[in-house]
C-alpha cells in the first residue's frame, strides 16, 4: 500500500523578511503539534536539472556557536548517508576528517558546550 506522509515547516517573518520564529510538524512525528525550532537546512535533488535546491533559515536568536555545532552535525550525518546508501568508504572517511577538523576549530573559539 502506497500512503503519503507530510512534514511542514512554518516561518514568521518580520517586515525586513526575517526569520522570527521556525516550527515543523510531521504526520509520522507522534503529536499534533508544532514545535519551535531555531534553524532548518532543507536540501531537494532536483532530477531533471542535475543540482541541488536548498533552503537555509534560521531565526536572529539562533547562536552563532550552535549554528557552527548544527553545520558540524549535518556534514557527520551526511557522511554517514554516503556510507550506508553508495558504501564509498573514502568520501565518508574524508567528511569525517573534515568534520573532526571544525570540531576542533570550534572547541578552540568556544571551549566545550553542553
Amino acid at each position: 500500500m502506497i500512503r503519503k506522509s507530510e512534514i511542514k515547516v512554518a516561518v514568521t517573518l518580520d517586515e525586513k523578511n526575517t526569520a522570527k520564529k521556525i516550527e515543523w510538524d510531521a504526520d509520522d512525528k507522534g503529536d499534533a503539534e508544532f514545535e519551535e525550532i531555531k534553524a532548518v537546512s532543507i536540501s531537494l535533488w532536483d532530477h531533471h536539472k542535475k543540482n541541488t535546491l536548498r533552503m537555509d533559515l534560521w531565526t536572529d536568536e539562533m547562536p552563532v556557536d550552535e549554528m557552527k555545532r548544527m553545520i558540524i552535525d549535518t556534514v557527520g550525518g551526511l557522511a554517514q548517508t554516503v556510507l550506508s546508501a553508495t558504501g564509498d568508504e573514502a568520501m565518508a572517511h574524508e567528511m569525517n576528517h573534515c568534520v573532526d577538523r571544525m570540531v576542533q576549530h570550534v572547541l578552540k573559539e568556544h571551549g566545550p558546550q553542553n
